[in-house]
């Protein structure tokens, strides 16, 4: 059985996890590799696993949400993603989704405060 402090840690991912996509796309208006992304996201307190990002990375290309590009220019190669025009789209509307659960939810929450 699990404890309650690894029982919140896991309903503490699950809801970190369910904002990643939104999250990664807010940052890729400008080609990033993956790396430069893992610091951007840290930097803006909203860190991601290597194994997380990548696998994410993706299959939001596969799902045409992003564009690569491989940068040989230097020793070392680089795959730089940026988000597309279809991934602009879907962007837009889960970010009005996501203001909407947002003010839901604070509804929800400010209820409990009375």
């Amino acid at each position: 059985m699990e404890s309650m402090d690894e029982l919140i840690n896991s309903l503490i991912i699950e809801l970190k996890r369910g904002t990643l996509v939104l999250s990664v796309l807010s940052q890729l208006n400008n080609p990033e590799y993956g790396y430069s992304l893992a610091q951007k996201l840290e930097e803006k307190n909203t860190p991601v696993e290597a194994g997380t990002l990548y696998p994410l990375l993706r299959r939001l290309e596969k799902q045409n949400l992003l564009s690569s590009q491989w940068d040989t220019s230097e020793s070392r190669p680089r795959k730089f993603y940026v988000i597309s025009d279809m991934g602009k789209e879907v962007y837009e509307k889960l970010k009005k989704e996501w203001r909407t659960l947002s003010q839901q939810l604070e509804v929800l929450l400010k209820e409990d405060e009375l």
